[in-house]
């Protein structure tokens, strides 16, 4: 029997709300701001049909990791697949990620999120 269960992934970010909504428009999944929390220091994201869900920290002083180098290790990463590699890379520049200049693969395509952390477009 497990000791726990629906575990989830947390990211620390300078702004929890706005990472939440960059993400929750990728995924098209719903943004969930929680009435005990007035400042939106904690904001998650769910998809209601699977339970997943991703949670967003906010943290005074945060630094964003450095990719590929490891100077400020990227210590996780989200990757998601598309359709179309073209299509999603113009929709999530559209919601205000950055394309890296370092592209090490053919078949996925690595992207700062608006915090500053590395996710990849996948093709799948």
């Amino acid at each position: 029997m497990a000791i726990a269960r629906n575990p989830t992934t947390v990211l620390d970010c300078p702004d929890a709300v706005a990472l939440a909504t960059f993400y929750g428009a990728l995924l098209d999944w719903k943004v969930n701001l929680h009435e005990d929390d007035p400042d939106g220091d904690w904001t998650d994201i769910a998809d209601d049909a699977t339970g997943q869900r991703y949670c967003f920290q906010q943290v005074e002083n945060y630094t964003p990791p450095v990719w590929p180098e490891q100077d400020i290790p990227q210590q996780m990463h989200i990757d998601v697949d598309v359709d179309d590699l073209d299509e999603g890379e113009a929709a999530v520049l559209l919601l205000g990620a950055t394309k890296h200049a370092y592209q090490p693969g053919k078949s996925f395509r690595v992207f700062l999120d608006p915090a500053g952390h590395p996710f990849c477009l996948c093709q799948g």
